[in-house]
Parts: C-alpha cells; sequence; structure tokens
C-alpha cells in the first residue's frame, strides 16, 4: 500500500515545448447521424490501390509472425529499379512522415531552426519543435514558396529547409531552376528535402522531379509517399533519396523493423501496376477542370494547382465555415485548411465521378 506519509505522486512533466505543439488532426471520416458520408478531405486515391496490391497484402497473412526484413530489401530493389536510384541511398519509413522525423531527429539540436513556407505540411513543424528546434515559416506571396524570401530566412544554425513540391494544400510548385539556385545559395550545413508526395499527379510541363539533381549533391534529400496514388495510405510507407552520410547516420537511430511485411509487399505490387497509376491519374485528370471551371462560375477562387485535390477560397473564414457546415449536412467531407494559415479555404480531393457530381450540386446549392 502506498505509504501516505509518502509525497503526492504526479505524472512526469514532458520536456520544454511540447504543450506549445499543436496536434496533428487528420481529414474527418464521419459526420454523425450520417452512416455512409462521401469522404473528400484526405487526399486518398479515389479508385483505392491497385488490385495487384490488394492480392499481395492478402499474400503477407501467411508471414505475419514473422519480423519484417529491417532493409526491406525486395522493395529497395524495386523503388531503386522503377526511379533510377541507388538502392543503397533509400531510407524507407513508416510513410514518408517518418523520414522527416528520421532526419529531424538526427540533426537538429537545441538553438538550430527549421524555415519552410507558411502553408507547409505540418508533419515537418511537429517534429522539428519535438527536437526544441526553432521553426521559422516564410510568407508564400500567391500561396507559392518565394526562394529568395527562404534565404532570407537561413543562418548559421538553419539545419533544415523544408519544400513541398507540389505544395498541400495550395497544389502550387516550384520550377526545377528554382530549386538549383536554392540549393546553391544554401550554406553546406544545410539540408534541404523536397517533399514530392504528389509527384505522379503533375501534369504541368514547368514542374520537374528534383530526384536527379539529388543524386550529385551532399546537401538535398528527396522525398515519395506510397499514400497518394499507389493507394496505400492505411499501410503507411513512403522513402527519402538522400546522400550517403545521411542515410550513414540515420541509421543509428532508425528502428531496425520501422515498415511492415504488408506494407512492404503491397508497396512493390503497386510499382509494378502502372496500368492503375495511369487510370488514377487520368480521373484527376477528367475531373480537376471541370472543378475548377464550374467553381469558378459560382464566384469563387480556384487556383490552377497540381495534386489530386483542389483548393476554393471562399474570400472570408464565416463564409468558408458557412460552405463546410453546409457540405457536411449534405454529406460530404472536405478539409477547413486554417490550421495551415487558410482560414477562408476548403480542400476538396478528386473522388469518383458520383462523388464529383455530389459534390458540385452541393456546393451550387449553398447560399453565402
Amino acid at each position: 500500500m502506498l505509504d501516505k506519509s509518502d509525497p503526492v505522486m504526479t505524472t512526469p512533466e514532458p520536456k520544454a515545448g511540447i504543450w506549445d505543439i499543436a496536434a496533428y488532426i487528420g481529414g474527418k471520416s464521419h459526420i454523425a447521424g450520417i452512416s455512409e458520408p462521401i469522404k473528400l478531405s484526405s487526399n486518398e486515391n479515389a479508385l483505392g490501390c491497385s488490385p495487384q496490391a490488394m492480392s499481395a497484402y492478402v499474400d503477407a497473412q501467411s508471414r505475419l509472425f514473422r519480423y519484417p526484413d529491417p532493409m526491406a530489401a525486395p522493395l529497395r530493389a524495386a523503388v531503386a529499379t522503377h526511379y533510377d536510384l541507388e538502392p543503397e541511398r533509400l531510407l524507407f519509413g513508416n510513410g514518408s512522415d517518418e523520414v522527416f522525423t528520421f532526419l529531424n531527429q538526427t540533426y537538429l539540436e537545441v538553438g538550430d531552426n527549421v524555415v519552410t513556407g507558411e502553408h507547409g505540411f505540418l508533419a515537418y513543424r511537429i517534429s522539428a519543435l519535438a527536437c526544441q528546434a526553432d521553426l521559422r515559416l516564410v510568407a508564400e506571396p500567391e500561396r507559392r514558396i518565394d526562394i529568395n524570401a527562404l534565404l532570407s530566412q537561413c543562418d548559421e544554425r538553419t539545419k533544415f529547409v523544408y519544400i513541398s513540391n507540389p505544395a498541400n494544400p495550395t497544389g502550387t510548385w516550384n520550377t526545377l531552376d528554382e530549386i538549383a539556385e536554392l540549393r546553391a545559395r544554401l550554406a553546406s550545413h544545410t539540408l534541404l528535402v523536397i517533399d514530392e508526395a504528389y509527384a505522379e499527379y503533375v501534369t504541368q510541363s514547368s514542374w520537374q522531379s528534383a530526384m536527379d539533381m539529388a543524386r550529385g549533391t551532399d546537401n538535398m534529400v528527396v522525398t515519395r509517399t506510397f499514400s497518394k496514388i499507389y493507394g496505400l495510405a492505411g499501410l503507411r510507407i513512403g522513402f527519402g533519396y538522400c546522400p550517403a552520410k545521411v542515410i550513414e547516420a540515420v541509421e543509428r537511430i532508425r528502428l531496425p523493423f520501422n515498415t511492415s511485411i504488408p506494407a512492404q509487399m503491397a508497396a512493390v505490387a503497386a510499382l509494378k501496376d502502372q496500368d492503375h497509376v495511369a487510370a488514377s491519374k487520368a480521373q484527376v485528370s477528367q475531373w480537376k477542370p471541370r472543378l475548377i471551371q464550374a467553381i469558378r462560375g459560382m464566384g469563387y477562387r480556384v487556383d490552377d494547382g497540381a495534386g489530386n485535390f483542389i483548393l476554393i477560397d471562399f474570400a472570408t473564414q464565416s463564409i468558408c465555415e458557412a460552405a463546410n457546415e453546409h457540405l457536411m449536412h449534405k454529406g460530404l467531407i472536405v478539409r477547413h485548411v486554417a490550421n495551415y494559415g487558410l482560414a477562408s479555404c476548403l480542400r476538396v480531393t478528386i473522388g469518383k465521378d458520383h462523388e464529383m457530381q455530389a459534390f458540385l450540386e452541393a456546393l451550387a446549392q449553398f447560399k453565402a
């Protein structure tokens, strides 16, 4: 029994700064009173995953008692072949989120800082702040990263510059020339991380992957994910293409079984099914211009962004919130992105045909 003379026991306090971090809140999945809402809030693949990936996932059940390959060897070989990358320079994570966390944990110390755009992916910020680093958010004129503005915030304690390219939730992107200029002007102690989660959806000719550029550099990481066009968000797997010295350092802290057998096997199968990738991209290419034209016709701003989503600007936060409530009442879940500094905007994932038709009909009925 506890001696009553003992001091009152209390829960230990987390380290400094943890209570100041805003917890990540994902896209909603449920609406009270509606059994099967249309979910357009998380940029998931409207067509789901490849049938081949699903079959591989089922096949994995016979191996569930085994630990996964700590180096993800079959997946490593498949990714290296598909993207023409050196396999030893690949870092696999439980989603690309874990790759960012590995990098931050390996390099950030108290007093270091991370520079990114004001609308950048929240995962960059959360893991950086958890490492007690300073966060420097740079204004994005026209919702687009400005290279000079980023550079103006870098100093001798800047360990990372993070860029989503194309960006979520804005859909904007930077050209390869801009990325090259940024990399060339960064100090050697700063790692440039280019997050290409939506790369496979891009149709704009002015966008190019930074993979080839990263091949010949010592201060650049490019990440990809299987959560978007490959439709494996539920399995959480992504990778980073890193300099050899970065891999060597991160491997000191990466725990050996961070990606599961089902995830590894499904990802290998998904890479092989490029017909499914093409169909997924075609679904977005078919509906995106139709949505943009129709929504602009309703009087709302929609930018010509990249990715499998659109961003609608309702001009004011109050109108945006009213539109969101209206859509939920109609059984549609979209993403209010106020936590990205875009309080007047809703992000809408491109869905199936009937989902897009239902969305347009519901939005047309909205009266501000």
